[in-house]
């Protein structure tokens, strides 16, 4: 304290809304192991730093109809020949803001990913139910002989869409309140709430199974309406024999080019091209949901590598209690081990474009700076103008502003001046939302030149040990930050709360993949029964007959794998955007490992699948399945 270490007694474990997240000095992330909020008597803090009566921060609470910016620029007014760094809401205040951030990333989400899930799986349902009234079609005929309308008809069909989406509904709401309890316990230990309690709110309710069931009954309605057009007289006649013609002019072609058993697979595929383009679609739309939800955990972790990699590349940032000289940074690459140190400048500042402001900070850096970059969108390092802003993506997109715009700065802090910048340029920023200056430049228009706030160093890894303890040993440095402890801390941050939804919804998208394709599976086994049984008794075996039915599977699977790729980028792009926020941005990227994963994702279900309907047909019962329909 004050440059003279202390002893001091544990009096008890406290809470305060302000701090219900804390991050150490210089970091975005908490991290309870290196960084704590302590609190004192303040006639005993008074004196170990000499500043009886004096205090830096003031808490108010307004009355009930003030107005709030008339109050803060009333503070402002007060507190401004003491140095003042400006008056802020209850919406800048830090623990409110990324708690907020955090709700706002969750509210995103639920509007982004489950109407995707939802469209996937009325899709599903549609070509389902169109499958079921195809092969009853003979039933549909004959209760509408016995008197049976269209419309009692069609509801009974409904009532077994309803059947899946009620049911389906409710397993939801289950495993929501399930997943609602254990979120709200991460949110627990991350936030440091005295206590939150997990409230079943019945409009949640609602709305999940209001969506599920419009869904689905969208996804069906249309199906219904085969039912309504079909007649008994034409329903309970045979339907039309397949249409052969499509496939004749390939006979020759393909007789010298495949055995009997492929022949007909492409034949099947040619004679019903609609059929086959739903299950195309279908499959490709289960695969889209993996890539979509795979590329995004690559993001997640892409981001967090480019960051420490690409952007921050330092070893240590140092943060000090208040702008020093620069030649604190000979004295810093004086000290045994530290290969490179890099200063910067950080102020506080509020960023207007007209009606849009932002309340952040400004950066200061060297011209080229080498530990801590800004990027461009191609990822190549950005020089650092004299003449201009450098802002970073999430910045620019909030206040409105592209290359050439004017800017206006108004910085909180020391002479706190008002400058007017040119925007000369977009940084491609994936944590927070910086804005970079020339670090003469703003001194300059600060009136305090060859000031730094602190800096990145390079060190030898061998010796780090000694420097940070030579590091946190100085009075002037507030804190020490080491980008391997930074980057876990980071990475806890983003694996909890709305970043921890991604590994749920990646477990859903893979359950999708495997029902579509399963289901197709199945659905062509029921369908083409009749037609297996009849080659295994003229003669084919029972590896040629699955043969006919699992390569058509095989066939689809492999139209599907492209257009599903194409499907899951424009999809991950949607779902990049709602699991972005103010505090990282995660990129909608072209990972080649999600999407071979996803792709074999697909394979998988198609094999494990094709090995469950295999063994039906190995059980086939040749007597009862030849038999003719009752």
């Amino acid at each position: 304290m004050n440059g003279a270490r202390r002893d001091f007694r544990i009096a008890g474990l406290v809470e305060a809304p302000e701090f219900l997240f804390s991050a150490p000095p210089g970091e975005l992330m908490p991290d309870d192991s290196r960084f704590a909020v302590i609190w004192m008597n303040h006639s005993a803090l008074a004196a170990a730093y000499d500043m009886d009566g004096a205090f830096n921060e003031a808490l108010l609470s307004l009355t009930r109809g003030a107005e709030t910016q008339a109050v803060l620029r009333a503070a402002d007014r007060i507190l401004e020949p003491y140095g003042g760094l400006g008056a802020y809401g209850l919406k800048d205040q830090i623990s409110n803001r990324f708690i907020t951030e955090e709700i706002a990333g969750l509210v995103v989400t639920s509007r982004v990913v489950p109407p995707v899930f939802l469209a996937v799986a009325a899709f599903l349902l549609n070509i389902v139910v169109s499958r079921m009234i195809r092969a009853e079609r003979e039933q549909i005929g004959l209760l509408k002989a016995f008197g049976y309308t269209s419309f009692e008809v069609g509801l009974h069909y409904f009532k077994f869409i309803m059947a899946i989406a009620v049911g389906g509904a409710m397993l939801g709401c289950l495993f929501g309140v399930i997943g609602g309890r254990s979120l709200a316990t991460v949110y627990q230990i991350y936030y440091k709430f005295p206590f939150l309690v997990f409230r079943v709110d019945p409009a949640a309710f609602v709305t999940g199974v209001a969506a599920s069931v419009l869904a689905a009954a969208a996804g069906g309605i249309l199906v219904l309406r085969g039912v309504f057009t079909l007649t008994p007289a034409v329903a309970m006649r045979a339907a039309a024999p397949a249409d052969y013609s499509r496939a004749a002019a390939m006979g020759g072609i393909l007789r010298t080019l495949l055995d009997q058993p492929s022949r007909m697979v492409l034949r099947r595929i040619a004679r019903e091209p609609l059929r086959t383009l739903l299950a195309v679609i279908g499959i490709a739309a289960g695969m889209a949901i993996s890539v979509a939800m795979v590329n995004v955990t690559a993001a997640f972790d892409i981001t967090v590598e480019r960051n420490f990699t690409l952007v921050d590349r330092s070893d240590v940032t140092l943060a000090f209690i208040e702008p020093l000289p620069d030649r604190v940074i000979h004295d810093l690459r004086r000290i045994a081990g530290v290969i490179e140190v890099e200063p910067f400048r950080s102020v506080p500042a509020v960023l207007r474009n007209g009606p849009q402001s932002y309340r952040g900070g400004i950066s200061g850096l060297v011209a080229e700076p080498r530990l801590n970059r800004a990027v461009g969108a191609d990822l190549a390092p950005l020089p650092i103008r004299e003449d201009g802003v450098l802002l970073g993506s999430a910045l620019a997109e909030l206040l409105g502003v592209a290359p050439g715009d004017r800017l206006e700065i108004e910085v909180r802090e020391g002479r706190r001046p008002v400058i007017e910048v040119t925007v000369a340029g977009v940084a491609e920023t994936l944590i927070g939302s910086p804005a970079y200056m020339r670090i003469e430049a703003l001194n300059r228009a600060l009136k305090e030149p060859g000031r730094v706030s602190g800096a990145w160093l390079r060190i030898d890894a061998a010796q780090s040990g000694e420097i940070f303890r030579k590091l946190r040993g100085m009075p002037a440095v507030a804190g020490v930050t080491v980008a391997t402890e930074a980057r876990a801390a980071l990475e806890k941050v983003m694996d909890s709360g709305a970043g921890a939804v991604r590994y749920l919804m990646t477990a859903i998208a893979a359950v999708i993949t495997f029902g579509i394709v399963y289901n197709s599976a199945r659905i062509a086994f029921a369908e083409r029964a009749r037609d297996l049984a009849s080659l295994r008794a003229i003669g084919f075996t029972r590896a040629e007959a699955a043969f006919v039915l699992l390569g058509e599977l095989a066939v689809i699977i492999l139209l599907a794998l492209p257009i599903g790729a194409v499907l899951g980028y424009f999809m991950g792009e949607a779902v990049s955007a709602g699991f972005s926020t103010d505090l990282y941005r995660v990129p909608a990227l072209f990972v080649p490992e999600g999407y071979g994963a996803a792709a074999a994702a697909v394979l998988l279900a198609g094999m494990v699948s094709g090995w469950l309907v295999k063994r039906d047909v190995d059980r086939l019962d040749l007597v009862a399945t030849l038999k003719a329909r009752e």
